[in-house]
């Protein structure tokens, strides 16, 4: 199935930007009337049909075709700069789950690894990816531009509707800090240690959260949260902290894991 990205959605139509038009128009070569489908995001899938590349006189294309038959030549071979749509119908939470999932993940020392593993945690369903820095982090940098591309493309490839949330980098202590104001979620931190409190098997954690939130109607979606630190683990401090603010200590089982499969 193939799925493009719209952010320009009106009452009855939508519009592909210049980056989905190429692949829509040029690489997967459709054409007026073939039946697109179109996620915004959010959640919502929209079954389309391709208009006229003049829709509205807002194409590029037929506007450019005007000026001379040489202009109009080297238009054709281009393409046009955006194509509308016309809305048919839509789905709602399309490809969602019934959790809401938040990763605070620290930065790997090696970038690619950190990219590696937001591209397959969108295709496994979260919802928020928040990049954390600890105080052991060697890595404090991130390029989010890329990692937005990331996300959106993985959210295409395995058939999401909403694309995860990229948060702007915070120390683990904001974070934590911030999650003290929220309520009715469960919070888990991965720690390597039984050095501040006894840990605790992260499947059951879960399993018992959603038990106790499965016959909540004020609780759509359950929220998760689950911290992930640095290569070199998180400081006691951070622990001690995150456990103030009610975060519960877990493990993943006996075997020690990089930062992306821990995640």
């Amino acid at each position: 199935m193939e799925i493009f990205y719209s952010e320009d959605i009106r009452e009855d139509v939508l519009c592909l930007d210049a980056d989905e038009t190429a692949h829509c128009m040029q690489v997967l070569r459709h054409k007026a009337g073939d039946s697109i489908k179109v996620i915004d995001g959010r959640g919502t899938l929209y079954h389309c049909i391709l208009l006229d590349e003049d829709y509205g006189g807002l194409s590029e294309g037929k506007s450019k075709a005007a000026k001379g038959a040489k202009d109009s030549k080297a238009n054709r071979k281009k393409g046009p700069e955006k194509v509308w749509a016309r809305i048919e119908g839509a789905e709602t939470d399309w490809g969602g789950y019934p959790y809401h999932l938040t990763l605070a993940v620290c930065p790997t020392k090696n970038l690619d690894r950190y990219e590696w593993m937001a591209e397959k945690l969108t295709e496994l369903g979260i919802d928020v990816l928040a990049p954390v820095i600890g105080e052991r982090s060697e890595r404090r940098v991130l390029k989010l531009d890329r990692l937005k591309r990331i996300l959106l493309s993985a959210t295409k490839q395995s058939l999401k509707g909403a694309i995860p949330t990229l948060t702007e980098p915070k120390t683990v202590m904001e974070f934590i800090e911030n999650s003290c104001r929220k309520v009715e979620e469960l919070r888990l931190i991965g720690y390597c240690s039984d050095e501040v409190h006894p840990r605790t098997n992260i499947m059951e954690e879960i399993k018992i959260f959603l038990n106790e939130t499965s016959g909540d109607k004020k609780c759509s979606k359950p929220k998760i949260v689950i911290l992930i630190g640095p290569e070199g683990d998180f400081s006691p401090e951070e622990v001690r902290a995150a456990m103030a603010a009610g975060f519960i200590p877990i493990t993943l089982g006996s075997s020690r894991f990089r930062i992306e499969t821990a995640a």
